[in-house]
């Protein structure tokens, strides 16, 4: 499809009279129940996602264990004195920084994550190890892109043993790109290693914990589950790189580094500082899948390096410690506190269970190859878990040639899941609400486990969050509501991305240092999953092709806490409609609310800094009867929520 072909085609339909459109919702004919974990979020290392990003840290390259072990630090040319870096053994396998100063005062530079973001008044906690120092003390400063100083502590008396010093630092005024300096006073010289620092604003107080800001944007989106850690680095481009969760528990300190996939994946934006501390980790992930009232559902490699990259094997009568690395885990997260996993997640300061119940075998494989991994495992994992969920790859794309390999296979082998993933143009999306429609309902159920259309093309770096991309999202997940006893659960991907530091467009949810940036596409994900519904409604719509020709896309649900009907319209014409909603069954209706997002143009490109070009009006709405008309602005999602008498 062309560029605009979309908007093309809107902008004819509107030319053309608009029929009247009546929606007609059984809402004394409740179908299936609809998952409470129906809209999740997908999470993965990406775009500066975690490192960077969702955990806290601020220093880039804290331990000096990047390969090129400097990276991020430097000598300010203001230092004031000869200053020599070398990165040198710690006696523990890991690397520390020797600083030697040849004068009064020496310093060294660490540049964070396209800089640290420091806001006025706020605290942040930083740490050191020190060793071998001959220096009088170690200055701690905060230091803007003009070198002021922003933020400021003094550790004396340093010592000759390895001690952790630490600090309280108050920022003097906000700055996104501001540096950490650490200033050796008087002629000597010290060790360092381990530098850290956290604001002191973490989400929920955790000391070295979870970027606030960030959680809180998923804390307001709602969502029903969280898939992680991906993705492709699930994968690793190869098997050796590949995401192993066992080393990413425990001491910080101790959780090896790894070469993210994404360091060199997109040619067009290459990211060369791009590897995984793991300071964000399984135990971690757990806890704020625990935070956020969602499901946890982790992704493990099935013995398969990514195939987009070096399609690495492991051999069939090797996949046993693959196999075993996931028996651990469900014992990780739900074992007695006796047994030696969930002894290891008590240890750590979880001694009840995580209540998982379901695991991706694979991201996103594909071939005769990954059917026999994928048996190998369920087999094991039934024999030992069969209260587990198993979720099945059915490959990237949701209709080639590999899709309809995977899906018999997958469905033999009794999959009680199959993801799918689709990143396409909008009018895919908008041709596709019905997809879900003739799905067997005795097979697998589906995880709709990547989506978002886009604006130009997959992987383009010119794709922007569009209001048409968000809209053509709104109209397919009526679909999938629609078919909520097939369809179970639905993530849009990537979740976030870093406006200095991005490889992937579009995204949900774009930050920087300092702020957090929701897109049109958040607002609808938002507006879906906090109007989720327990029980879907029939719905039927009538007038001349309305779904076809006028791209008008209709779902309803009924909450039955709140006694409501719940009714979501998309109007994805470039002109106002007239509708008609008639509420079937019921006597009577209660005073509710209208709630419509909307755009002034539908294709205006956003920066990849968006500002949210979506207009959300929520207002009281009391029709007189359970048969009414609104009208529904261009280019717009609209909810009705109604308490009714039966």
């Amino acid at each position: 499809m062309k560029k605009f072909a979309v908007l093309v085609l809107l902008l004819a339909a509107a030319a053309l009279p608009l029929p009247a459109v009546t929606v007609t919702v059984a809402v004394d004919r409740p179908g299936a129940a609809i998952n409470p974990a129906m809209w999740g979020v997908f999470f993965e290392d990406i775009n500066f996602g975690a490192d960077g990003g969702l955990y806290a840290e601020l220093v880039k390259n804290p331990s000096f264990e990047f390969p090129q072990p400097l990276m991020g630090w430097t000598v300010p040319a203001e230092s004031g004195a000869v200053t020599t870096l070398t990165v040198k053994s710690d006696d523990n396998g890991g690397h520390c920084l020797r600083v030697e100063v040849a004068g009064p005062a020496g310093a060294v530079e660490n540049e964070g994550f396209r800089g640290i973001g420091l806001h006025a008044g706020e605290s942040y906690d930083f740490s050191v190890r020190v060793r071998h120092a001959t220096a009088a003390a170690l200055r701690v400063d905060l230091v803007g892109p003009s070198g002021a100083v922003l933020g400021s502590a003094r550790l004396a008396g340093l010592g000759e043993a390895w001690t952790q010093r630490t600090a309280t630092l108050v920022a003097w005024q906000t700055e996104g790109g501001a540096r950490l300096r650490l200033t050796l006073e008087g002629a000597g010289a010290a060790e360092l290693d381990r530098v850290s620092l956290f604001p002191h604003r973490t989400w929920k107080q955790r000391p070295r914990g979870l970027r606030a800001d960030m959680v809180q944007a998923l804390a307001d989106l709602g969502p029903g589950f969280v898939r992680f850690p991906g993705g492709c680095i699930v994968e690793g481009s190869v098997l050796d790189r590949r995401y192993q969760w066992k080393k990413t528990i425990g001491p910080v300190e101790d959780r090896a580094l790894l070469f993210n996939r994404w360091n060199a994946e997109i040619k067009l934006r290459p990211t060369p500082d791009y590897f995984q501390t793991f300071g964000l980790g399984f135990y971690e992930y757990f806890i704020l899948c625990e935070d956020l009232g969602a499901a946890p559902l982790p992704i493990l490699n099935c013995g398969m390096a990514c195939q987009f990259n070096s399609k690495e094997l492991a051999p069939l009568d090797g996949l046993n410690p693959y196999i075993q690395d996931a028996l651990d885990l469900i014992e990780f997260a739900n074992g007695p506190v006796t047994s030696p996993w969930g002894a290891r997640r008590a240890e750590l300061g979880h001694p009840a269970p995580f209540q998982l119940t379901m695991l991706g075998v694979g991201n996103e494989q594909w071939g005769p190859q990954y059917i026999e991994r994928f048996a190998r495992f369920a087999t094991a994992l039934r024999a030992k878990h069969p209260e587990i969920a198993l979720i099945g790859a059915a490959g990237p794309e949701p209709a080639d040639e590999r899709f309809k390999f995977l899906w018999p296979k997958l469905s033999e082998l009794k999959a009680d899941f199959i993801d799918e993933h689709c990143y396409a143009a909008p009018d895919w999306f908008l041709d596709n609400a019905h997809r879900y429609d003739a799905y067997d309902r005795s097979g697998p159920k589906v995880f709709m486990g990547e989506y978002a259309a886009q604006s130009v093309a997959v992987v383009s770096p010119q794709n922007r969050n569009t209001w048409l991309c968000a809209l053509s999202e709104a109209a397919y997940m009526t679909g999938l509501e629609r078919n909520a006893d097939v369809v179970r659960m639905a993530s849009y991907a990537p979740l976030f991305a870093h406006v200095d530091a991005w490889q992937w467009t579009p995204n949900l949810i774009w930050v920087d240092n300092l702020h957090v940036m929701p897109t049109p596409s958040y607002r609808v994900q938002r507006l879906f999953a906090r109007n989720r519904g327990d029980r879907v409604l029939p719905v039927a719509l009538s007038g001349a092709n309305v779904e076809e020709t006028r791209r008008f896309y209709a779902s309803s649900t009924f909450d039955d806490a709140a006694g409501e009907a719940i009714v979501k319209l998309v109007n994805a014409t470039a002109a106002p409609a007239t509708c008609t909603v008639e509420l079937a069954g019921v006597r009577r209706v209660f005073r509710g609310r209208l709630t419509t997002l909307r755009a002034d143009d539908t294709g205006a490109p956003l920066p990849c800094a968006p500002v949210d070009n979506a207009v959300l009006h929520e207002a009281e709405f009391a029709p007189a009867g359970p048969k009414f008309e609104i009208v529904l602005p261009a280019g717009s999602l609209s909810v009705v929520r109604l308490g009714v008498g039966r």
